[in-house]
């Protein structure tokens, strides 16, 4: 896939969640750890997101994960990291 430049930050409830636009398929992808932090109120939405993942894998065999894609997006820290993210 092309490398992926436009990137946007929505505003839902008062907090940012990074998205991503892929020109390819034409879908706007959301950080599933930002969605994530928003809705639970976590107060490690990393960590929520690594047992979640888990469990879904390994005890549900659900199929959820591997419908998620990686790209690269601004991290807190100003550098760009790989970040699971999914579409709606």
């Amino acid at each position: 896939m092309e490398e992926v430049k436009n990137t946007q930050i929505k505003i839902f409830e008062e907090r940012q969640v990074r998205t991503i636009w892929d020109k390819e398929k034409e879908e706007w992808y959301f950080s599933v750890v930002d969605v994530i932090a928003v809705l639970t109120d976590s107060p490690n939405p990393r960590n929520y997101w690594k047992v979640l993942k888990h469990r879904l894998l390994e005890d549900e065999g659900s199929q959820v994960v591997t419908n998620c894609n990686q790209f690269k997006m601004m991290a807190a820290d100003g550098k760009m990291r790989p970040t699971d993210c999914m579409t709606i």
